[in-house]
């Protein structure tokens, strides 16, 4: 094996007591870096007003640190600086006993300008990983703001050693603004075909669509209610379980009253991990008909778990998924497709298991926590000092 490698991880998400899936794309392929010869040193930021948080069960504890910082999209362009005054001292001091060989920030904003302050103070090179589509934070925050956030976004990605891109989708929207000589590679995440393993008998015995993300806007979840509502005469029995909150539940449950299935719809709020693996086990059909998706952790998960999925096309998912052959696409907002696809799967077990099953295959092909700890072992190796 070569040289092992210490690496300083900056993220401002990772699974806590409160939130054991926060960041967990992040956790999980430490303990699989390990084999391959990476040492991490997990140091997880947050503003001050977001609370104290305290370490889970994730196998590489985070150190925590607490930063000043405004509130909402205006204080953002300022929360890199803030929390690089916070955490240089530490990382001096884990530089000094144990010699850091390469930074990996996740997110240009705040972890990305850290690494970047923190190349400019201590000469350590850094990697980093762009999460969403957002990936200059222009769409989350407007105005003066959001072009300071563009142009920090951009130093950070020209100054890096590699931006790494969670999909094409996403790596094509670094590279309209930073243009083709920017340095990107694509890293999926991955799974761990142990959790998510397909549980026999554990089905529920009614049809059951399971849906998780953020309720936001973007998800898709008006659409996914609609379409249930579209099939509750052929179905009567049919159920939708959403695993996850946001600023959208109050009004999507109206929706579901609106259209008469409110008593169909189960809000369960954000779930542990041990409760996700089980809504999985006892759906029929998992769908997220998500409209502004980089990639999306649940599709695969669901994946793994031998489920039939729905996502939608022109979104990073789209190059996992093989329409009709191990899964469904359709189009972003387009009811009518959701409703085909969600009957065409419920009326036909023959056609779920097949593309249950190649599904499987291609997690395990592919997309698992071992392939993503490779291929960002083999770009720590390229890009360290």
């Amino acid at each position: 094996m070569a040289e092992n490698l210490h690496i300083l991880t900056l993220t401002p998400f990772y699974p806590n007591a409160q939130d054991d899936a926060s960041g967990c794309f992040i956790a999980e392929p430490l303990d699989w870096l390990s084999r391959c010869g990476i040492r991490n040193t997990v140091l997880a930021v947050q503003p001050f007003y977001r609370g104290k948080f305290r370490n889970g069960n994730a196998r590489e504890p985070a150190q925590w640190f607490r930063y000043f910082a405004f509130p909402g999209g205006l204080g953002l362009p300022t929360a890199g600086a803030f929390a690089f005054a916070r955490i240089l001292g530490r990382v001096r001091e884990l530089h000094h006993v144990n010699r850091i060989d390469l930074v990996h920030a996740h997110g240009p904003l705040p972890c990305g300008h850290v690494a970047l302050l923190l190349q400019e103070e201590l000469g350590l090179p850094y990697v980093v990983s762009v999460h969403g589509l957002d990936a200059f934070s222009t769409v989350q925050v407007k105005g003066w703001a959001g072009a300071w956030c563009g142009h920090i976004s951009r130093r950070v990605y020209a100054s890096s050693r590699r931006v790494i891109c969670v999909s094409e989708h996403v790596r094509e929207k670094v590279l309209e603004v930073m243009g083709r000589g920017c340095r990107t590679s694509v890293v999926y995440n991955g799974v761990d075909p142990d959790q998510f393993s397909p549980q026999i008998g554990s089905e529920s015995p009614r049809p059951l669509v399971l849906s998780i993300g953020n309720l936001i806007p973007t998800k898709g979840h008006d659409v996914l209610i609609k379409a249930v509502a579209a099939l509750s005469a052929e179905f009567p029995e049919i159920g939708l379980e959403i695993i996850g909150d946001g600023p959208e539940r109050t009004p999507l449950e109206a929706l579901a009253k609106e259209n008469r299935v409110f008593d169909r719809v189960s809000f369960r709020g954000r779930q542990p991990r041990k409760q996700v693996v089980e809504a999985l086990s006892r759906c029929t059909v998992f769908a997220l008909p998500s409209r502004y998706e980089g990639l999306g952790c649940v599709y695969l998960e669901a994946m793994c778990a031998a489920k039939p999925v729905i996502g939608c096309r022109e979104q990073g998912i789209a190059e996992i998924i093989r329409h009709g052959s191990n899964g469904f696409l359709v189009g972003p907002d387009n009811e009518k497709e959701l409703v085909i696809a969600l009957g065409m799967l419920l009326r036909d077990e023959s056609r779920r298991r097949n593309l249950s099953a190649a599904a499987r295959d291609t997690v395990l092909e592919r997309l698992t926590l071992a392939h993503q700890a490779e291929n960002l072992a083999r770009i720590y190796r390229e890009c360290a000092l």
